[in-house]
Parts: structure tokens; C-alpha cells; sequence
């Protein structure tokens, strides 16, 4: 048995459960044992009796009662339950990365959480993205299951808060690439209509949201307000066009329901444009048949954040999913006609 230990939260400690740091730090103790010491009160957080569940803050000290001596041998670390054909495939998806973040370009498909009957997801596989390291990559933030592109990740509990509160404060630049039914006019404008649940619909991916005119937003139960920036680049007659997107805020769906709602579903967008939608009066709906994929054509192009541990400012960008790149192909596209910044080059 060790003696009595008093330790202070550190700063990639905080906004964590006791019992989870507990686990980080005594590996060897078992969940049993942490919420026995907590209800006997031999743990306690500031001199104060805790729960397991409790949420430290860095600074705070944790008083540790002797701990019994961990076994001489240690136990067999567990046998990963990845594929190998997984593994290559996720190490393969890394477009960049240093010792703070990895970003990946997400295959369409693929979900980024688990969720209902989704038990291959990315963040599962990301045991395969630790790279010498003891912890798995942490999402920041999400892709919907058939949205491609750049995802970030990553690899210490501090740099995912970080990130996580630049998204939340819109201080990272997301910019996506569709081609949708139609041709958007005006050419470059702007989506403000709120979403609201369906009612009776799933959760997560299964979910449908409905637009709501930015009159009634306040007066819709659930409703949240909602905006997308879109700037139309290149067009094939009346038939399709080729769209940069910027979400403003970061709804569900918000990209898809969006152009929905102003008659030019994303192409391959079942959920939101079926064969039924119409384009304003030109018939087209999210599928446009003949060789072009009835996959989404809905794709993370690129995500401009400031590093936060350097400083510096980032731009990571991902190249088309493949059956985007004959989309584009068949319709006389190449990805270098768009400017870095769309929504400046059109006018």
C-alpha cells in the first residue's frame, strides 16, 4: 500500500470526470474501487467529499488514499479489434498532420461517431491513429455519414478543447463543395431560414430537419436560427451547377436542407431531394441519372483554423471523393477553376 497522495489537476486534465482521471492515472484500478473510495469519502477534491462523476478544474487537488501496489505482471495490453484492411484505410485518409492534430479526408460512407447499427465509425478506428502515442485522436467535430472531406482530430485533451471552442465561436473557416439540381440565383447569396426537427423522426443521422422562414423562427418551438453563405461557380446549362458553401452556423443538416429549400437539392441527396423536388420549374431532381453517382455529391473542401499551440494559421484541403471527381470530370470541372476564396472571385 502507498502512502497518502495529494495531487493538483493539471492543465490537460480539466473538464474531465474524477472517475476518468482516476483511470488515466491508475490504470490498474478498477471502476469498482474509485466509487468505493468516493462514497467513503477517502477521496476528496479540495477537502470536499466528491462523486465520481464530478468535473474537475485545473488547480484543484485531489486527495489520493493509499492505493494497493498493481501487480508484478503487468496484464496483456488488449488485442485491437480493427481490421487491417481498416487500418490502412483510416492511416491512409490522413492529409496532414504534427504533434497536435491529425486531419483526415473522411471517405463518403463512413460515419464519424457510432450511433444506431453504426459499429465501423471513425472514431472507433482511430485506435489506429495513434502513431507511437498512448491516447487515440479526439473528434472536434462531425461529418454526416456521406459528407466527404477534412476532419479534424486531436491528440491531447487541451488541444481538443481548443479546437472545439474555435468552432463553437466561429473562429475556423469551413468551406464545402456540392453540385446541386438546378442553378442558384442569384449567383451568390445567402440562406437564413432556422431548422426544427421533424417531428417524429430519429436521432442523429436518421433525423430530418425542417426550414422554418427567418419570420417565424421565434415563434417555432425548437426552432434554431441558421446560415449558409453559397456562391454558384461553375453551371451545365439549367441542368446542374457546381456550389461553394460556407455554414455560418453549424446546424444538422443545415447545408442540405438549405439548398433544398431553395429548390436545388444536393445531387444524390435522398433525404431531402427526391425525385419529386422541384428546381425552380425546370423538373430536375436530386438525381440526374445517366452515369452521374447517386452518391451525395456534398464534400468538406476546406477548414482554415489558427493552430493552438503555434499560433500559426492552418488551411488543410481535400481532394474529391472519386465519384465526385467524374461528376466533375463529365461535366468539364477540374477542381483548380475555383479560387481559394470563392466568395470573392464571384460577383
Amino acid at each position: 500500500m502507498n502512502s497518502v497522495q495529494t495531487i493538483t489537476v493539471g492543465p490537460g486534465d480539466g473538464d474531465q470526470r474524477l472517475d476518468r482521471w482516476f483511470r488515466r492515472h491508475f490504470p490498474n484500478l478498477p471502476q469498482g474501487r474509485i466509487e468505493k473510495m468516493c462514497r467513503k469519502g477517502e477521496v476528496r477534491v479540495d477537502g470536499g467529499r466528491v462523486k465520481p462523476a464530478h468535473r474537475l478544474v485545473v488547480g484543484q487537488k485531489v486527495r489520493i488514499p493509499p492505493l494497493p501496489e498493481p501487480d508484478a505482471a503487468p496484464k496483456p495490453a488488449p488485442k485491437s479489434t480493427i481490421s487491417e484492411a481498416d487500418a490502412r484505410m483510416i492511416q491512409a485518409s490522413v492529409i496532414w498532420h504534427d504533434d497536435h492534430i491529425i486531419a483526415l479526408n473522411k471517405p463518403p460512407g463512413l460515419p464519424t461517431q457510432g450511433g444506431s447499427k453504426q459499429t465501423r465509425h471513425v472514431d472507433g478506428l482511430s485506435e489506429a491513429l495513434k502513431f507511437g502515442w498512448d491516447e487515440k485522436p479526439r473528434l472536434v467535430h462531425r461529418l454526416d455519414k456521406d459528407t466527404s472531406g477534412v476532419l479534424l482530430l486531436a491528440r491531447s485533451r487541451a488541444v481538443a478543447q481548443a479546437l472545439t471552442a474555435a468552432i463553437r465561436h466561429r473562429a475556423t473557416r469551413k468551406i464545402y463543395w456540392a453540385v446541386v439540381a438546378g442553378v442558384p440565383r442569384p449567383y451568390l447569396g445567402e440562406i437564413k431560414y432556422g431548422l426544427v426537427k421533424a417531428p417524429g423522426g430519429g436521432q442523429g443521422q436518421g433525423e430530418k430537419m425542417l426550414c422554418v422562414h427567418p419570420d417565424e423562427i421565434d415563434r417555432t418551438p425548437g426552432a434554431k436560427r441558421a446560415i449558409t453563405q453559397y456562391a454558384t461557380l461553375y453551371r451545365v446549362a439549367e441542368r446542374a451547377a457546381w456550389v461553394a458553401m460556407e455554414p455560418i452556423t453549424g446546424r444538422t443538416h443545415q447545408l442540405r436542407a438549405h439548398m433544398a429549400e431553395i429548390g436545388h437539392p444536393i445531387v444524390g441527396d435522398g433525404k431531402y431531394g427526391g425525385s419529386s423536388q422541384e428546381n425552380l420549374g425546370d423538373g430536375w431532381g436530386s438525381r440526374l441519372g445517366g452515369i452521374i453517382s447517386n452518391k451525395l455529391h456534398l464534400h468538406a473542401r476546406s477548414i482554415g483554423f489558427e493552430h493552438p499551440v503555434t499560433g500559426r494559421d492552418v488551411t488543410v484541403t481535400a481532394p474529391l471523393p472519386d465519384h465526385m471527381a467524374h461528376t466533375f470530370e463529365t461535366f468539364g470541372w477540374s477542381p483548380d477553376l475555383a479560387a481559394a476564396d470563392p466568395f470573392e472571385a464571384v460577383k
